[in-house]
């Protein structure tokens, strides 16, 4: 793989450690993402899976397409992109893919993404892909979250159509919380816990939350 290509979420993240020295880097977002979420069930009830597409910011996007060689300037096709999309979904298996589920109270598990792809439109790249659950489930109670525990990553919802229920029953019902940032003194009680070694559930603050409930 060529080395231009080589460069997933991880590798940024490690960079800007090393480069800043200080916990202070990680107490402020450095990429920022735009997403759209799925739930897919299967037809007898059982939800199989989440389906994610993430557009990224226009400065990580140019970062990540450095050195890509296309046949039409500018244009990049999805078999073009397709050595960086596996590199991208290869390195958010150690992130838990950044998708937390519940089924009842119960943590449920993902396998690793299919259907993955990347797209490039408007300067910024959208990885597109499917998270399968590990052993399907029926929940009474589905309780989703999307967010990056370093708060490294800036997951931000759409305003519009930001989550959908694929093949769900007609009766179940879902809501939708983004993250509350609360007031500045909030923000700054909570940046303050991380840099005090609360880190491991610092972006718990800001998860987006879904909830779906079926009789």
């Amino acid at each position: 793989m060529r080395p231009s290509l080589s460069r997933p979420i991880a590798w940024l993240v490690l960079v800007v450690s090393v480069v800043l020295g200080t916990a202070e880097a990680w107490a402020h977002p450095h990429v920022w993402i735009v997403a759209r979420s799925e739930v897919i069930y299967a037809p007898d009830g059982t939800i199989t899976g989440v389906r994610h597409a993430w557009t990224f910011d226009d400065m990580f996007s140019t970062y990540a397409l450095q050195g890509l060689e296309t046949k039409v300037k500018g244009a990049y096709s999805r078999e073009e992109l397709a050595p960086l999309a596996q590199t991208n979904v290869e390195s958010l298996k150690e992130y838990a893919y950044f998708t937390f589920a519940k089924g009842d109270g119960k943590k449920q598990k993902f396998t690793e993404p299919v259907d993955y792809f990347l797209e490039y439109k408007d300067s910024a790249l959208t990885l597109h892909f499917t998270l399968p659950v590990k052993t399907p489930f029926k929940a009474k109670q589905l309780a989703l979250e999307v967010f990056d525990p370093t708060y490294f990553i800036d997951f931000q919802f759409a305003e519009k159509e930001p989550v959908k229920l694929v093949g769900a029953a007609s009766d179940c019902k879902m809501q939708f919380e983004r993250p509350n940032d609360g007031s500045a003194a909030a923000q700054k009680l909570g940046e303050q816990n991380f840099l005090d070694g609360g880190n491991a559930n610092f972006g718990m603050m800001f998860a987006n939350k879904i909830t779906v409930d079926c009789p």
